[in-house]
């Protein structure tokens, strides 16, 4: 067996941990996923505008409930978009918090543009401040994921 010299063995152990990162960077949230919740929130914003409120109180409790089932079966790393399929613990565990942190900011965004909806005077200002998450949602979903994973090092 031929001898590795410590060199060698470090440069080895680099490149494995960059593929290992690089892999871990990977991980997320397909595309539809994002749409599908984006999809969602603005029928949370029908509901809210036109619907009582304890249709309202289980539809939020529903969407809730089912974002939950689905992104903690794609967020444990294993079911990862694409082909690539890897261990929870190089997906990172604190992404299911980002996702969390990331769904409570755009609720909060969601009341506060239907706050400044309704002192402008627009008419179902919690509608369109639905859309205007939703597509915030669609088009920025995984990189607002990426992003989040990044500053808490997930």
């Amino acid at each position: 067996m031929r001898e590795i010299d410590p060199e060698q063995a470090r440069a080895a152990l680099d490149a494995a941990g960059r593929a290992r990162r690089q892999v871990a960077e990977e991980v997320g949230l397909p595309r539809g996923y994002w749409w599908a919740m984006g999809c969602g929130w603005v029928f949370l914003g029908v509901i809210g505008q036109f619907a009582p409120g304890w249709v309202v109180a289980v539809a939020t409790l529903a969407f809730g409930a089912g974002h939950a089932t689905v992104a903690s079966r794609w967020l444990d790393g294993r079911r990862r978009t694409g082909q690539v399929r890897v261990s929870a613990q190089v997906a990172g565990r604190r992404t299911p918090l980002v996702v969390i942190g990331m769904l409570l900011g755009l609720v909060a965004l969601t009341v506060a543009a239907a706050v400044v909806l309704e002192a402008d005077g627009a008419a179902h200002a919690p509608l369109w401040s639905a859309v205007l998450v939703a597509a915030i949602i669609g088009f920025g979903g995984p990189e607002m994921l990426r992003v989040g994973r990044r500053w808490v090092r997930a």
